[in-house]
């Protein structure tokens, strides 16, 4: 099975030691994706907007896109977020949405509020 390493630089650098995804055979896990500089704005539906466009730049560098997701994760800081946050993933999601987990979680990385993985298949 070929792995190949993802990188684009329309998305963060990673923080740490991790790529920003890696694509195995035909499966492409994406690491969680955070908007550093629009959390400390505190405006959750922006913050989220550009996760969900970091992670999209990610799926284009690999030749994919949102209809190809089949996974993702959403990590949030405060589950009272939950229906701004949602409200936004879904305008990436139209038809077919993934399967999908939300947890709240005590601290995310940077200290902002949102973090949102995936994986998608080609």
């Amino acid at each position: 099975m070929e792995r190949r390493i993802i990188y684009t630089d329309k998305a963060p650098e990673p923080i740490g030691p991790y790529s920003q995804a890696v694509l195995a055979g035909e499966t492409l896990y994406v690491s969680g994706q955070i908007a550093y500089e629009l959390s400390l704005e505190g405006n959750i539906e922006q913050e989220t907007r550009q996760v969900m466009a970091n992670l999209g730049a990610i799926l284009e560098a690999a030749g994919m896109d949102f209809t190809q997701v089949v996974k993702c994760s959403i990590f949030l800081k405060s589950m009272d977020d939950f229906a701004l946050v949602n409200s936004v993933y879904g305008e990436f999601f139209v038809e077919n949405p993934p399967a999908r987990e939300t947890v709240e979680v005590k601290r995310l990385p940077k200290d902002v509020n949102v973090e949102i993985s995936l994986v998608a298949v080609s």
